[in-house]
């Protein structure tokens, strides 16, 4: 009893809660607020209602114009309308005025145009002795020429013979084999830069299947080379032809060597060039067998064997008969007959020119030659 006396005396001392806002009514009765009026003073400070606006007054002072400058095509004041359209008005007058004043250049294009567009000029000079023959711009081109085909001939080795021929220099190999007329080819290529060079079938019929001795060697190029000039009709006298005989010789005793001769014959300039390629040994035992296997009765014993030694060491090898060089001494045939053929190659260049040196001398003696008369009686 004693502790509700007491909390009903500290209930007592509170005092009564005040009126709460207006909002919080609003919201706790669920009945929307009344907006209260404005009054009269505020009324008086709103602006005015209705379709009523107040005129548009530009500003005619700027910092940045002196007050010197004639200003008299500045917009005048008014609404933004009128300033738009006297600003775009001043704008055409003075558009239309400055073109007015300008002074065109009387000068006809052709003449305007004539320093650069003569023969004479720095610029067209350069560029006339540029694309000249020994200009900078076809030393280019011939470099750009040679870079790209030595990029197609390194992809494709055998574009090599087609990029190269033509020219002015054809030759004939009497043989239609792959590892005489390549290198034949490119020796020639080489050396002449553009050459046409094309390989015939080609027989030596009077001479031993394996010829031994130089001298055999030379006479079985010498059948290749009639043989062809006289049964294709293709072959005419003004077209070197090269012939090529492998042949074997003792050089010393009991020691055998394999090579091959290079012979070319132009006979419309009676030139005729002779080599020998790189020999390569032949073992004894080899040469031995050969020997022994050409029969007594052969006809053309005199000048050699009538087993080849290409098909025997090829057989020993255990490889093709044109690759037993390769595989005996790390050297093919084509390398080898590649160097002879390019000795042939300009040693028949060195002939042409001093072929045809002397067909000018000759020509300019008989020009100025002096018919001697008869003394008269």
């Amino acid at each position: 009893m004693a502790d509700q006396k007491k909390a009903g005396n500290i209930l007592s001392n509170i005092s009564p809660p005040s009126e709460l806002p207006s909002f919080i009514t609003a919201s706790t009765t669920g009945q929307p607020a009344v907006p209260q009026q404005p009054s009269s003073s505020d009324q008086e400070d709103s602006p005015r209602k209705g379709n009523e606006t107040d005129p548009f007054i530009p500003t005619t002072f700027s910092p940045a114009i002196p007050s010197s400058k004639d200003t008299s095509l500045a917009a005048p004041s008014g609404p933004p309308e009128q300033a738009a359209t006297a600003a775009a008005s001043g704008s055409e007058a003075k558009t239309s005025r400055d073109f007015a004043n300008m002074i065109l250049n009387p000068e006809p294009l052709a003449e305007a145009l004539s320093p650069i567009t003569q023969g004479g000029s720095a610029l067209f000079g350069w560029m006339k002795g540029a694309v000249s023959s020994n200009g900078i711009l076809q030393k280019v081109a011939e470099k750009a020429k040679s870079s790209v085909d030595t990029i197609v001939t390194t992809l494709d080795p055998q574009m090599k013979e087609y990029i190269n021929s033509g020219g002015d220099t054809e030759v004939i190999v009497a043989s239609d084999k792959d590892d005489k007329v390549r290198p034949v080819r490119e020796a020639f290529q080489t050396v002449f830069g553009k050459a046409t060079v094309i390989g015939l079938s080609a027989q030596a019929t009077a001479i031993a299947a394996q010829p031994v001795g130089f001298a055999a060697g030379l006479k079985g190029a010498e059948h290749r080379i009639n043989s062809i000039r006289a049964e294709n009709p293709r072959v005419d006298d003004h077209l070197p032809v090269v012939a090529v005989e492998n042949f074997l010789v003792e050089l010393f005793p009991d020691q055998w060597f394999e090579a091959s001769v290079i012979v070319l014959f132009d006979y419309a300039k009676s030139i005729l060039l002779k080599t020998v390629t790189q020999m390569t040994p032949v073992p004894l035992p080899v040469v031995a067998s050969i020997r022994a296997d050409t029969p007594e009765n052969y006809q053309l014993k005199d000048t050699g064997f009538a087993i080849t030694i290409g098909s025997v060491m090829a057989k020993n090898l255990n490889v093709s008969h044109t690759e037993w060089h390769k595989a005996y001494t790390s050297v093919g045939r084509p390398e080898m007959i590649l160097g002879g053929a390019k000795t042939i190659a300009m040693l028949y260049r060195q002939a042409v020119a001093e072929y045809f040196s002397s067909v000018e001398a000759g020509a300019a003696s008989a020009v100025g030659a002096t018919v001697q008369l008869p003394p008269s009686e």
